[in-house]
């Protein structure tokens, strides 16, 4: 399967998944906080996904998670995981009324602490809290599991402090050897064993392999000023995702997370080779893990597809034509035609094994459907001929729009013949709309002590659904696609220092719907501004 990045409510779409297909499914909800804090993006998605959920209490947020969490238990595996994330406010009440119900305690396994140092004020009254909470769970007695081992202490040996508890540079007196080192002991005699010889001062750099990991984890939140920092005030550390990910799962298995948020889980999964599926219901999470995942794109990168309310007219309209007819096909429900040539003009069957053809055209014309009558029949004639005595239809013609000239065709052919061919727009198959306009304005605001020139970018988007955001690519370069410095800019407003030069410099606007535009600047700095 292809990955997928998904639109939607996570309660909608996992219905829509087989059971018994995920190998892991971590999550991450809204904490149970109060009413302000869960609302991290702002999007109208959002908003709307959880504008009722703090009505009812706490039963109300447990019965709101709860469901959702039945339908990650069916699935699982019976080999797979689970890891929710949690604080607090909450924690309690999802492990019993919740994890045990529904998983049961006998596969309740871990209970682990991120502990994470940050600023938290002035503290006088109580004890600063800096942990959150991750429930392991497994769905039965068997699961993958990889022992990880704590990487704090990496490095090299350090052969001044080995010195005295070595006899003659060969033997380890480890009777006298502090406790902290025993983990050196170890790994010297591992290294010993494994290369035939002692090791030396000038030897390649190696690991020393620390104790195993245990529950409590101490890994640094993402920092503020860090380049790593999408914007996403939630964000967690890829180091946390890493550890779950290792010491549960395999290259290949499949990950789920149904709250994507800022796409760690999915930006860690696609790293390790892992297939992944990612679902949030705000247009802005989505959007920003897309780009995310396309800046840390390689040529080992494995495919993933965005799955949205709409779609861009544009984008379908103009897509490689045999790429839009199998995307379609199976759109319908169908099942494409996996040849390009020889295919007699059919390029796919419907479920029933009525014959499809795609025209990737508008105001399709008559001739279009006198062709596809003469493909259906030579294509299957027994079936042509069964369904023409039956008064269904012969096969299905998909198009974004059909002229006057092919309804009327249509129409005389089932008066006159008896012979019905279905038509069927594009709108009528996957919703249909236009992607947003963008416009960007450059004001000079002068030079600095530096001697670089400032520069205020203004990006105005406009769309009948409403603009979300705006991304800024500031090196742009066509052949690598867009990759932008910035993912989250929620007024379109950019200040920037610019030495002289020419700069090509990119801006999208993605609007409520995820649907996006962008603009190219090309910009040349000497003295003065000149757009080219």
């Amino acid at each position: 399967m292809e990955n997928e990045l998904i639109l939607g409510d996570n309660l909608e779409i996992m219905r829509k998944l087989p059971s018994e297909s995920i190998d892991l499914i971590y999550l991450d909800p809204p904490f149970f906080s109060n009413r302000n804090y869960e609302v991290i993006w702002g999007d109208e998605g959002e908003i709307r996904s959880f504008k009722d959920r703090w009505s009812g209490g706490i039963e109300h947020y447990i019965g709101w998670l709860k469901e959702r969490v039945q339908e990650m238990h069916r699935l699982l595996k019976p080999t797979g995981s689970i890891f929710l994330h949690c604080d607090w406010h909450a924690d309690a009440y999802i492990r019993v009324y919740i994890l045990d119900k529904i998983f049961g305690e006998k596969n309740f396994r871990n209970e682990i602490i991120w502990h994470y140092k940050s600023f938290h004020g002035n503290v006088k009254t109580y004890f600063a809290k800096k942990h959150d909470t991750i429930f392991f769970y497994t769905k039965s007695n068997k699961w993958t599991f990889h022992r990880l081992f704590d990487d704090d202490n990496e490095g090299t040996i350090d052969f001044e402090r080995w010195n005295p508890y070595l006899v003659d540079g060969t033997k380890i007196l480890g009777s006298n050897m502090p406790m902290q080192d025993s983990r050196f002991t170890r790994f010297y005699r591992r290294w010993v064993k494994e290369n035939k010889r002692l090791p030396k001062p000038d030897d390649i750099v190696y690991e020393v392999v620390g104790q195993a990991l245990d529950t409590v984890w101490d890994i640094k939140p993402v920092d503020p000023k860090s380049g790593d920092r999408i914007g996403y005030p939630t964000q967690k550390p890829e180091k946390l995702m890493e550890k779950i990910l290792n010491s549960v799962t395999n290259e290949g298995d499949l990950i789920l997370d149904p709250f994507v948020g800022g796409g760690t889980t999915v930006a860690v999964a696609d790293k390790l080779k892992r297939q992944w599926i990612g679902i949030d219901q705000s247009v802005q999470a989505v959007k920003v893990t897309e780009m995310r995942l396309y800046n840390q794109r390689d040529l080992f990168s494995s495919p993933f597809t965005v799955k949205l309310h709409k779609y861009d007219y544009d984008t379908l309209r103009y897509k490689d034509a045999f790429d839009f007819e199998t995307w379609i096909v199976e759109q319908h429900g169908g099942t494409p035609n996996s040849k390009q040539r020889g295919d007699l003009g059919i390029d796919g069957r419907t479920r029933e094994g009525l014959p499809i053809q795609v025209k990737r055209s508008d105001n399709i014309g008559r001739n279009v459907i006198d062709n596809f009558r003469s493909a259906c029949e030579r294509f299957d004639a027994n079936l042509f001929e069964r369904n023409k005595k039956a008064g269904q239809p012969i096969g299905v013609l998909i198009a974004f729009t059909f002229g006057k000239g092919a309804i009327e065709e249509v129409a005389r052919l089932k008066i006159q013949q008896g012979i019905t061919i279905k038509l069927l727009q594009v709108e009528e198959i996957v919703p249909i709309a236009k992607k947003p306009k963008i416009s960007v304005t450059v004001k000079d605001l002068g030079v600095d002590e530096k001697g670089h020139r400032e520069i205020e970018f203004t990006a105005i988007g406009e769309s009948d659904s409403g603009i979300e955001m705006y991304s800024w690519d500031w090196d742009y370069k066509e052949t690598n696609g867009f990759k932008p410095e910035i993912l989250l800019d929620k007024e379109g407003v950019q200040v920037r220092r610019l030495k002289p030069d020419a700069y090509i410099i990119a801006v999208r606007v993605f609007d409520n719907q995820g649907l996006e535009s962008t603009e190219v600047i090309r910009l040349k700095v000497n003295g003065k501004i000149k757009r080219l």
